[in-house]
């Protein structure tokens, strides 16, 4: 399986890759439509937005949630600012 190097989102179906290329290395979410990896705010602010609406996660804890995520991935090392604890990220995981 493929995973998104800005997200982690898994990459399964061509309709998961940026632009539905299965050669693609970010997902659909972070893909512009000429194939370049949206900025850093925009992958950011897509992904806090999932968080709250899909989990119901407020703001400052949907925030540190997708800093902890990003941190993970080397797409982001320099990204900055409070992150969830890792049980505030393994429970909400759980939810998904």
């Amino acid at each position: 399986m493929h995973y998104c190097i800005a997200c982690g989102m898994p990459m399964e179906k061509p309709e998961d890759f940026g632009n539905n290329d299965p050669a693609a290395q970010t997902c659909v979410h972070c893909t512009q439509t000429d194939g370049s990896v949206k900025s850093c705010q925009e992958i950011f602010e897509w992904w806090v937005q999932f968080f709250m609406d899909s989990m119901g996660a407020d703001r400052d804890l949907a925030e540190k949630l997708v800093r902890k995520n990003m941190l993970r991935l080397p797409y982001w090392q320099a990204l900055s600012g409070p992150v969830a604890t890792d049980e505030e990220f393994d429970a909400t995981m759980q939810k998904l």
